[in-house]
């Protein structure tokens, strides 16, 4: 287990590095998934400070959602965060995948958040 956890993390220090490189100024939107939610963050790395935040885990989307750790939950969680993110004037971001592959879950949060207006 402890293999890949090491993996893991190294995956998402190349992400994180890669991603550093790239962003010149712009905010970071996080993804983190667990096996029953998902969760997503703006996050200003300059200042250390996050933005904004939605999850699957929040009372209005636990309500409509029959579970959190769908296809359908991270639409919905993209969907909030890019509301949330445009609400704080925040229009372009850096896609911080985490060390997840780009498939599934992490695509349909990423594909919400561009529809709602986030630039990536």
């Amino acid at each position: 287990m402890s293999k890949l956890n090491d993996r893991m993390q190294r995956r998402r220090g190349r992400v994180r590095a890669a991603l550093q490189r790239a962003a010149h100024g712009r905010k970071r939107l996080s993804v983190f998934r667990s096996s029953k939610h998902i969760y997503a963050q703006v996050i200003d790395d300059d200042a250390g400070a996050t933005l904004a935040s939605a999850s699957s885990i929040e009372k209005d989307t636990r309500g409509q959602l029959k579970t959190g750790a769908g296809i359908e939950a991270a639409k919905t969680v993209g969907k909030l965060i890019a509301q949330r993110a445009k609400e704080k004037g925040i229009k372009d971001v850096v896609f911080d995948r985490g060390g997840y592959l780009y498939h599934g879950r992490i695509k349909a949060l990423a594909d919400a958040a561009r529809e709602g207006g986030l630039n990536f």
